[in-house]
């Protein structure tokens, strides 16, 4: 089993962040994930078993709550987790990303706002967000996000992605991007 669950945050605005610091973020949160995980996923094809367990974030589908770069580096890990789940799923390894919502860590001291400063209403305990991943993960979720009490929401979402999908690919622009006077069809 792999679980990649390290990662840091920030709470600064894109004009008040340190770049240096930003290229840490995504060399955490995005290239030591990837390494870790080039690593373990050929070991568990061979064998034929194996878990994933990726730790995103909520700020990877609400990319606008946090820093800009900390929710397109969670957003890559939701991404990166689908496009594993649509590989290696048939080749017996298990894949979950877990999007947890805000929760009661030290990341939040690192990235300058401690969730003591926080509602405790908006805050999960840890341990009630790994509970509630290891759940999700025996109930064969591939997507678990501990704080969507509406699980159908998610499968809605999900279910509306994947309809889109094959509009992607196709050789005409959709009709409302093309000028009137070119419009044929």
């Amino acid at each position: 089993m792999l679980v990649n669950n390290a990662g840091c945050a920030s709470v600064a605005p894109l004009l008040d962040a340190d770049i240096e610091e930003m290229e840490d973020m995504i060399a955490l949160n995005i290239s030591a994930l990837t390494r870790l995980t080039y690593v373990a996923a050929p070991a568990f094809v061979k064998r034929g078993a194996g878990t994933i367990i990726n730790i995103g974030s909520a700020a990877g589908i609400s990319v606008e709550a946090l820093n800009g770069v900390y929710g397109a580096s969670k957003a890559y890990v939701l991404a990166f987790s689908l496009s594993l789940q649509h590989e290696l799923t048939s080749k017996g390894i298990r894949v979950q990303v877990v999007l947890p919502g805000r929760t009661a860590t030290d990341g939040w001291d690192v990235a300058g706002f401690p969730w003591q400063k926080m509602p405790p209403e908006i805050v999960m305990p840890v341990e009630d967000m790994v509970d509630a991943a290891l759940v999700g993960l025996d109930q064969g979720e591939l997507v678990t996000i501990p704080g969507l009490h509406n699980g159908d929401e998610w499968t809605r979402f999900e279910a509306i992605r994947r309809g889109m999908l094959p509009q992607f690919g196709t050789s005409v622009p959709a009709r409302r991007y093309r000028k009137q006077a070119r419009v044929s069809a």
